[in-house]
């Protein structure tokens, strides 16, 4: 962890891969904390002056209780864009702050080592996938590296007929590539430990004939430039034990889908960047589109199984997040290379499967309460798996908050003596406070050269990122409502099992989303109208946070309709980069249908 005393420069403690001076990590972590209680005492001291005008009711207690379980996440994520703007433009080599271990990869050095590239499917299309992976071995083929790769199917699926195709598709490509191209299809007769179960599966039986694995899911796609810089980045550091690349989404048809990695994308280099800096070598793990080296991880990173029943006992769901902090206890770093380039994922089409993926990954992360008392993980990998917990916990809070404000008025407290003035101040200040990641991400856009043509020009993209704010409002509603009925039903025992995701654009009938959205709609009725009981002005600065109940099913009908999301990709509205000069894997893979 430290270098020779022969010197006094020399007896600086480093970071495992010798790049970073851990004390100067220390000192940004302390900055970072103080930066974030210093925010969160001062919105907290806010909120009890407000509400302890005039007395404390039970409505008063309530309210204040679930705005300091909701407040940390919008002070997180505050911080780290802001840090992530300052990186990018305050005149400091943001790359050289946040990803100093990239320094020593030399771009020429000849490939090493042997990494296997793998892609665990569950009841998936097969075509899509393999038709990926084909892309992904033709580009490194090129390159003339493809002889240390080896390529894997690795399939969970549950239905015959899928089964089946993923067979012959596979069978297809061997015959298609020629005799001894290490090509291996292996499908598990059982789901047991979910995706991380299928990796460990893999590990077993592979393992040992590999340096590093590149997982993939079946919407993934990278291209050879970014896997070959990024294996060689892990070449030149042995104890380098994760590389996350900065996963953005894939150009989509689908309204929803555009909209909403619009807004991811935007927003996602300085958050990511404020992130990096402070969390250095204990960065985050997605599980996928990320170089892993193998030895460590089979035999450090193994997940265990949880005491208890689901939801909260068994296999643990989100298995990354926890791997990431098992690999670093075992002495590697963990990284992010917190820049764009070659590296895609699809998002869900349509509100619906939204909710879905995320109540997966709601119950996996609030797994992770147990796994706090883990022996010997670093104090920031231990943060890691709060920050986790704290992404879904503060999602009830903040949904109960709406009835408990509408509530305010009829809880005996005269209103004349209320500070209204102050309680619009902090709502204002919150909600700038919570869209300072796109905010950030828009900034840093207009600030870079030639950042907004990338976008489809200024005109396209300021009308994309102040309409996608509205988009968001209108999807948080819906989304933090499901997910808070589903924290309920945890809490009841309830649980969800790992399927298959819907991934191609597809309409919504109007029945069906009445069928799922009809409790959000008549939340948001409920909670509007006792507001417009006391004052038409208080309903209508809750609309930010209210108008996404009263319009979810008309909302989840529209983003899903194809011929709106034709409509947008016509006339280039919410356009990402890959739209405008499209790379020649990206435009490969859409050969198929842009999803």
């Amino acid at each position: 962890m430290s270098s020779d005393n022969s010197t006094p420069s020399a007896r600086i403690a480093l970071t495992p891969t010798g790049t970073q001076s851990a004390e100067a990590l220390t000192l940004r972590r302390v900055i970072f904390v103080m930066l974030n209680v210093a925010l969160y005492l001062a919105l907290a001291r806010w909120a009890w002056v407000i509400l302890a005008k005039g007395g404390w009711s039970v409505v008063d207690i309530l309210l204040f209780v679930c705005f300091l379980f909701g407040t940390p996440w919008a002070v997180l994520g505050f911080w780290n864009s802001l840090i992530g703007l300052w990186l990018l433009h305050g005149g400091r080599d943001a790359m050289a702050e946040t990803a100093p271990f990239a320094m020593l990869a030399d771009a020429n050095a000849p490939i090493a080592v042997r990494t296997a590239i793998f892609m665990t499917l569950r009841n998936e299309d097969p075509s899509r996938a393999l038709h990926r992976m084909k892309l992904i071995k033709g580009e490194l083929d090129a390159s003339g590296e493809g002889d240390r790769f080896a390529y894997f199917l690795l399939s969970d699926t549950n239905i015959d007929s899928v089964a089946a195709e993923e067979e012959a598709g596979v069978a297809a490509w061997k015959a298609a590539a020629g005799e001894g191209v290490p090509i291996t299809y292996r499908r598990r007769t059982d789901n047991t430990g979910f995706k991380a179960g299928n990796v460990r599966d893999f590990l077993e039986r592979w393992g040992h004939d590999f340096d590093l694995m590149l997982p993939l899911d079946a919407d993934s796609l990278m291209d050879a430039k970014t896997i070959l810089h990024h294996v060689r980045i892990m070449q030149a550091n042995p104890k380098l034990g994760i590389l996350q690349s900065l996963v953005v989404g894939m150009p989509s048809k689908s309204a929803f889908a555009r909209i909403f990695q619009f807004g991811m994308r935007q927003g996602m280099r300085s958050y990511t960047m404020g992130q990096a800096w402070w969390v250095g070598e204990c960065g985050p793990f997605w599980g996928h589109n990320a170089l892993a080296r193998i030895a460590p991880f089979r035999d450090q990173c193994e997940l265990p199984e949880l005491p208890g029943k689901p939801p909260f006992g068994g296999h643990i769901l989100s298995h990354d997040q926890v791997e990431a902090t098992f690999m670093r206890r075992a002495g590697y770093e963990v990284r992010v290379m917190p820049e764009e380039g070659g590296s895609w994922e699809e998002n869900p089409p349509t509100l619906i499967e939204f909710m879905k993926r995320n109540t997966r990954w709601c119950q996996g992360n609030l797994q992770y309460v147990n796994l706090l008392g883990t022996k010997g993980l670093y104090p920031v990998s231990r943060f890691q798996l709060v920050w986790a917990i704290l992404m879904f916990l503060g999602i009830p809070a903040w949904t109960f908050m709406l009835p408990l404000a509408a509530l305010k008025p009829f809880d005996g407290e005269p209103l004349a003596i209320f500070p209204a003035a102050s309680a619009l101040c902090l709502y204002l200040f919150f909600t700038v406070m919570n869209l300072m990641p796109k905010l950030a991400g828009l900034i840093d856009i207009m600030l870079t050269k030639g950042g907004t043509a990338r976008y489809g020009g200024t005109g396209k993209f300021l009308f994309a990122g102040l309409t996608e704010i509205v988009f968001a409002w209108v999807l948080g509603a819906s989304d933090t409502f499901k997910t808070t009925v589903f924290i309920v039903g945890l809490l009841f025992g309830k649980s969800i099992t790992w399927g298959g995701q819907a991934r191609d654009a597809h309409g919504i009938p109007w029945d069906i989303a009445a069928r799922n959205l009809w409790p959000q709609t008549l939340f948001g009725i409920i909670v509007v109208g006792l507001m417009a009981a006391t004052s038409i002005q208080f309903a209508l600065w809750s609309l930010p946070l209210t108008l996404g109940f009263l319009v979810a099913i008309p909302f989840a009908v529209l983003t899903a309709d194809p011929a709106f999301g034709q409509w947008l990709t016509q006339r280039g509205l919410y356009a990402i980069p890959e739209e405008i000069e499209k790379p020649d894997i990206v435009m490969k893979a859409q050969d198929k249908g842009m999803r």
